[in-house]
């Protein structure tokens, strides 16, 4: 096969959006130089990588495989680049990085310091559910994870870098609020608005109150945080969130920490990478600085 580089990150940038026109708006080509160098690329290996259906393009099984190829050949150039970049003394590059929603509340604090201390170093931030997340590492899409309990089912890199401390939000009307040492068995008696299954806060709660032996009522399910506290602010049930989601609400009163015995949950966000993966430089330089300045981030963002 005669394949080149520059076919492979046009063929990339087309099986990203699934379109020719927005791959040549963001290589700044004309829709007819890519769709060339696409049949280009499929004459030279070939098979048909894309299939079409009315106006709408999707990969064919060989397209599938060649993407996945792709994606890491450019990756790779791209490594290879800030590597070489670094040698020559230049603090700049590109991060790929991906966070838990929940992460996300403190996240822009510690990435805008990140940017006043290396201006040169571009972070692309993706926020998304743990299920991605997982799935993100296992492509090894991203550099690097800000996430809670690392996944078992992918061999990774770890390290902890900021507690994370799960509390029971109430109304401030809440009967339960102002009570002190309020019994766990206590709980059993209040209905809970929860997280969505396979959230890390949602494994969390249900590991805390199965180790505690008690069965909670479960009322309506969110997939968002600002989602639940709206619920609990509304009076439909009691929550169990990070601390980190509710800064805004308890200096406005508008939600309650419920003084509950055995609580807060004590968690920790973890910085996760692909095990054995090389960090580029501007990767070094990321996890070091997560590692060092995440507490005085957190400090400043709990006032």
């Amino acid at each position: 096969m005669n394949v080149t580089f520059r076919q492979l990150t046009l063929f990339e940038a087309v099986a990203r959006h699934l379109s020719f026109t927005r791959a040549a708006d963001e290589l700044h080509l004309s829709q007819p130089a890519v769709s060339m160098q696409i049949r280009q690329l499929e004459d030279s290996i070939g098979l048909a990588l894309f299939e079409k259906s009315g106006k709408r393009i999707s990969l064919t099984e060989a397209g599938r495989e060649v993407f996945r190829y792709s994606q890491s050949i450019n990756r790779e150039l791209a490594e290879m680049e800030e590597v070489l970049e670094s040698l020559k003394g230049l603090s700049r590059g590109r991060l790929n990085i991906a966070v838990a929603s929940t992460v996300n509340y403190f996240a822009p604090r510690l990435l805008a310091e990140f940017h006043k201390e290396y201006p040169g170093i571009h972070l692309a931030l993706d926020v998304t559910n743990r299920e991605k997340l997982i799935q993100m590492l296992i492509d090894n899409s991203v550099d690097m994870v800000l996430m809670g309990q690392p996944p078992g089912n992918v061999q990774v890199e770890y390290e902890a870098f900021m507690d994370n401390l799960l509390v029971v939000v109430a109304p401030p009307e809440h009967p339960l609020c102002g009570v002190e040492a309020i019994p766990v068995a206590r709980l059993a008696d209040e209905v809970f608005v929860m997280r969505e299954p396979g959230s890390g806060t949602r494994q969390a709660m249900e590991r805390f109150f199965s180790e505690h032996d008690l069965k909670i009522r479960q009322g309506m399910q969110m997939t968002r945080n600002e989602a639940i506290k709206q619920a609990v602010r509304a009076g439909l049930g009691l929550g169990i969130v990070s601390t980190h989601t509710i800064e805004l609400e308890l200096e406005t009163g508008r939600l309650t920490i419920l003084d509950v015995e055995d609580f807060p949950i004590r968690r920790q966000w973890f910085l996760v990478y692909r095990k054995g993966k090389r960090l580029s430089p501007p990767g070094q330089v990321f996890r070091n600085f997560v590692l060092t300045e995440s507490k005085k981030v957190d400090e400043t963002g709990s006032g």
